[in-house]
Order: C-alpha cells, then sequence, then structure tokens
C-alpha cells in the first residue's frame, strides 16, 4: 500500500519518465526482481503513478522501485487504472491538493504467483482519494478493480472507503478526526467527482 499527498503545483514538474525498475535497496525485506515479471504476460503496474513524481527526480526514481509495483493485468494498466490515475490528476489540479492511498487487494489468490520469487498476483487493485473543500470540509472517494481485462468504468468501481476500509485491513485516513471520518468515509458520491 501507499500513500500520498499530490498538489497542483507538483503536477508542473518536468523530471523525465525513469528508465527501468529497481530493487529497493532500503527495503530490508523479500521483493521482486524484474525477472520475475519476465515473459509473464503481467504488466509492473505502479501504485505511485510516475506521472505524479515530476516534481522531484527522487520521487521519480523511487516511484520504479519494485516496491511501488505489483503484477497488474495489461489491459487494467493501459485504461481503467490509468484514467483513474488522470483523473487523480485532475482532481489535484482542481482541488489544489488530494490524498491518495492505494495498494493491492489479495483475497482468494486467485492468479497465484509470478517468478522465482513468488510474487503474490493481487486479485483486484484499489484507490481511495480525499479532498478538502473551499468551506474547509472534506469529501473522500473509493474504487476498486479486479486484475482482468474486463471493462471497469470508474462510476462502476466506486465504492465508499468505509467499505474498502472493510477489504483492506487498513484504516486508509487515520489522521482525520473521527467525527469528520465518520462522515466521509461513509459515503461515495460519484456525481460530486465527475
Amino acid at each position: 500500500m501507499v500513500a500520498y499527498e499530490l498538489t497542483a503545483e507538483e503536477l508542473d514538474g518536468n523530471v523525465p519518465r525513469a528508465r527501468s525498475f529497481s530493487m529497493d535497496l532500503s527495503y530490508h525485506g523479500r521483493q521482486a526482481m524484474r525477472e520475475d515479471y519476465s515473459n509473464t504476460g503481467w504488466d509492473k503496474g505502479h501504485m505511485a503513478p510516475s506521472a505524479d513524481m515530476k516534481w522531484s527526480q527522487t520521487a521519480m526514481t523511487e516511484s520504479f522501485y519494485l516496491t511501488n509495483i505489483c503484477p497488474q493485468n495489461p489491459d487494467l494498466n493501459g485504461r481503467d487504472w490509468h484514467t483513474l490515475e488522470n483523473r487523480v490528476r485532475d482532481w489535484a489540479r482542481q482541488y489544489g491538493r488530494v490524498w491518495v492511498v492505494c495498494g493491492p487487494l489479495v483475497q482468494d489468490n486467485h492468479y497465484g504467483t509470478i517468478g522465482e520469487r513468488q510474487v503474490t498476483i493481487p486479485d483486484g487493485f484499489f484507490k481511495a482519494v480525499l479532498r478538502r473543500e473551499s468551506d474547509g470540509s472534506f469529501r473522500a472517494i473509493a474504487f476498486i478493480f479486479e486484475n482482468n481485462s474486463i471493462r471497469q468504468p470508474l462510476k462502476d468501481a466506486v465504492i465508499t472507503v468505509d467499505d474498502l476500509e472493510v477489504l483492506a485491513g487498513y484504516d486508509l485516513f487515520p489522521n482525520l478526526d473521527d467525527t469528520i471520518e465518520e462522515v466521509v468515509e461513509s459515503t461515495a458520491f460519484w456525481e460530486a467527482w465527475r
């Protein structure tokens, strides 16, 4: 799982896209290597997208660490997940900043593993987005996608943050005051984000 703030100013960065994936040498646990993805048919899917990291060479490089990557269906990666990544950038421009939490969902391990290191292929992916309104209130929305090639329009992937937290097993926005969190995380109105 990854979490980060994305601001409108950061979107104006001009750091070029990194050219290769690498291991995260600061992480001392088990992790994938590039070879684990070779000839598998699965994409190296970014959790924090590289296009959100053009504001810093360090951020760009780290977005290509394999700790930020999961095996992702190529159609999902290139279509609906990509569409959501673009939409998040639009929201950051529109609202000045958004907070994003995203990651893999592994439940039944329907797709097994890839590579010598037996990298688990997620059953799906989630992304939750939080924004602050001009009146100081907050609004949140979450999305889940199955890790397959079937088209999944954004409006059909919407879920409340509360429901996502049950599926993912994490408190996604723990720094929100509990009274705000109860209201914000229990609703998801696609119309308010279109």
